[in-house]
């Protein structure tokens, strides 16, 4: 029983890491035709407040309309666990102060792994390991 709950927590965080580097691809595209990375007001769960990354303005959006997806047409979320938490997007500070219309640079994504997964280790002594990944890449502390 140990063993089965160990290789699901595995799994969990294995699809986590998998999704996480899906939506960086597609967030990749979308800056390079856009010149750069959707702005969001305020922090907003992936796969559950943003379903689609898409043509529009705004990149991310609540609901998928087939015509505009294009980067990525169901954005995934992250699979139930106990404690876990979202897949969160946001946007720099001066993004948001600049408003609409502003090319991002950058972006963060927040999410939580249960374990030590690949090279994304624990770094304190809690059980969950709270990760982001932004344009350069996935860290976890």
């Amino acid at each position: 029983v140990v063993a089965l709950g160990n290789a699901r927590q595995k799994a969990r965080d294995a699809k986590r890491v998998s999704d996480i580097k899906q939506i960086q691809s597609a967030l990749d595209l979308y800056a390079t035709e856009k010149g750069g990375y959707p702005t969001l007001a305020a922090p907003k769960a992936l796969g559950e407040d943003l379903k689609c990354l898409d043509d529009s303005a705004t990149g991310l959006v609540a609901s998928c309309t087939a015509e505009a997806v294009k980067f990525m047409g169901t954005v995934p979320a992250h699979p139930t666990s106990a404690g876990d938490v979202s897949y969160t997007y946001t946007s720099p500070a001066a993004c948001v102060t600049a408003g609409a219309g502003t090319t991002c640079t950058d972006y963060t994504i927040t999410f939580r792994l249960e374990g030590t997964t690949g090279d994304l280790k624990n770094t304190d002594a809690t059980a969950t390991i709270d990760c982001s990944a932004t344009s350069a890449g996935i860290t976890c502390s």
